[in-house]
């Protein structure tokens, strides 16, 4: 632009000259501008030459308001909005200049709001409880939160740029996305992820709008813990099934084997009655620990946390059990470690701490053939330690794990044998989780078992509310 002035206003003047010269030239009858030639030619190349600066000078004055603008031009579309343009010249560069950053300050405005509305929007994104991914046409990731990588196994940040077929290799969502992509319509497909752990995947797939598909979304949920619930659920339901199941099935047989004739018979009858009666107190325990379970499960009972003895708690459980344990040769102690105050407390809910107790010295009666049983209970700063240890057939320790669910047997026909309901330890746990305390186990096929149960120290000095089961 500087150059095409420059030139522009040059050739003006040489123009000029020469036109001059030319209309001199032919009024000239007499020669006398031919004598004066070579003096023409001089004052002529002077006045072009006295041309040059005027005429740069003047062009520059034109030129430099552009070049502002277009300095100006290249830096708001490398996207600084901060820039200014102040230029000197005409009304018209002014309002120019004016108009320029007026353009420049809405369009500063419109991309801070842009960008907060982009930030808030992977905000909410990441704060979401579901997995997602937006693609376009080409199925290219614009965008993926936290939680979708984490489910999909890839990083959302690495991701972004990159086909989805590249990011996770799954053919049933390759193809939900897909049929989704060619006019199908919103897809749903589950997904049995096979990945670094076994989970499961729901999957929804919708179109970006537009009038042709310029991309989609992705929504994933993780139902891999509904499932376990659910598996949980029929697992249960199968249980409870069962095991009120069989008592009713013997009082059924007993009965009518009373209706077909053995009623008259006095021997016979006594162990009929016999068998009915076991069998409605083992459906009747099953059906109080389902309740007992149910309500600490369902948060609809409190605690009243106090302090309880532990020497007189532990001494208690162990001589309701003592006639049981003796009959079947069986021995069991109580014993404090060194250094126990005699006066421990617990903070507890006095009838909860009993029954943990109770559960815990029957499932060690029941699975100790010959030995000892042993109670025995220590102090820390923060907690008290109580520790029952019997000396029976042990747990597998593949069964070690399952062994605080309900209806969970190690070796199920023992256990109804011996008229267990399989749900002991899971009130035990919680309860125990339910005072503010742990439950675990250490145990070794043929040599025994030690179950383990910490829970807060009662302290005198200090007040505290009562807490609400399951809390």
């Amino acid at each position: 632009m500087f150059w095409r002035l420059f030139l522009t206003f040059l050739g003006l003047v040489v123009c000029s000259v020469g036109l001059v010269g030319l209309i001199v030239l032919r009024a000239d009858v007499h020669g006398l501008f031919v004598g004066l030639a070579g003096e023409v030619v001089l004052a002529s190349s002077l006045i072009v030459m006295l041309s040059v600066t005027p005429a740069y000078l003047l062009a520059r004055r034109f030129t430099r308001p552009l070049t502002d603008l277009t300095r100006g031009a290249g830096r708001l579309a490398e996207g600084d909005f901060s820039q200014q343009i102040h230029v000197s010249g005409g009304r018209e560069f002014s309002a120019l200049a004016r108009t320029f950053n007026g353009m420049t300050d809405r369009l500063a405005a419109a991309f801070r709001e842009s960008e907060h509305d982009r930030q808030q929007l992977r905000t909410i994104l990441s704060g979401m409880i579901e997995g997602v991914v937006a693609i376009d046409a080409r199925q290219r990731v614009l965008f993926a939160n936290e939680l979708a990588g984490a489910m999909l196994e890839f990083d959302p940040e690495r991701a972004v740029g990159r086909v989805l077929w590249e990011v996770t290799r799954q053919r049933t969502l390759r193809e939900a996305v897909d049929a989704a992509l060619a006019g199908g319509g919103p897809q749903r497909r589950e997904l049995a992820w096979n990945g670094a752990s076994e989970k499961y995947l729901t999957l929804y797939v919708s179109l970006l709008p537009g009038g042709n598909p310029v991309g989609a979304v992705l929504v994933i949920h993780d139902t891999t813990e509904l499932r376990r619930l659910e598996r949980l659920r029929q697992e249960f339901v199968a249980n409870v099934s069962h095991e009120l199941k069989t008592p009713l099935a013997n009082i059924k047989s007993s009965v009518e084997t009373l209706i077909d004739g053995a009623v008259e018979d006095p021997s016979a009858r006594g162990l009929f009655l016999a068998e009915i009666a076991d069998q409605a107190d083992r459906q009747q325990m099953l059906i109080e620990d389902l309740l007992s379970l149910a309500r600490i499960e369902s948060a609809e009972q409190r605690f009243i946390p106090e302090r309880v003895l532990v020497d007189d708690a532990v001494h208690a459980c162990l001589d309701r059990h003592r006639t049981r344990a003796e009959a079947r040769g069986l021995t069991l102690n109580g014993v404090a470690l060194a250094n126990t105050p005699p006066d421990l407390t617990v903070w507890a809910d006095e009838a909860a701490f009993a029954q943990v107790l109770d559960n815990l010295v029957d499932n060690a009666i029941k699975y100790t053939p010959t030995g000892r049983i042993t109670a025995r209970w220590r102090a820390t700063p923060i907690e008290v330690i109580i520790e029952v240890e019997d000396t029976g057939m042990g747990i597998p320790a593949a069964d070690q794990p399952r062994i605080f669910e309900r209806f969970y047997r190690v070796d199920k026909a023992r256990s109804r044998e011996m008229g267990g309901t399989g749900l002991g330890l899971a009130i035990v746990k919680h309860l125990v989780q339910a005072m503010k305390g742990t439950v675990r186990v250490v145990s070794e096929e043929g040599i025994g078992s030690l179950f383990t149960v910490s829970l807060p120290r009662g302290d005198p000095k200090e007040e505290r509310e009562g807490m609400p089961r399951g809390s």
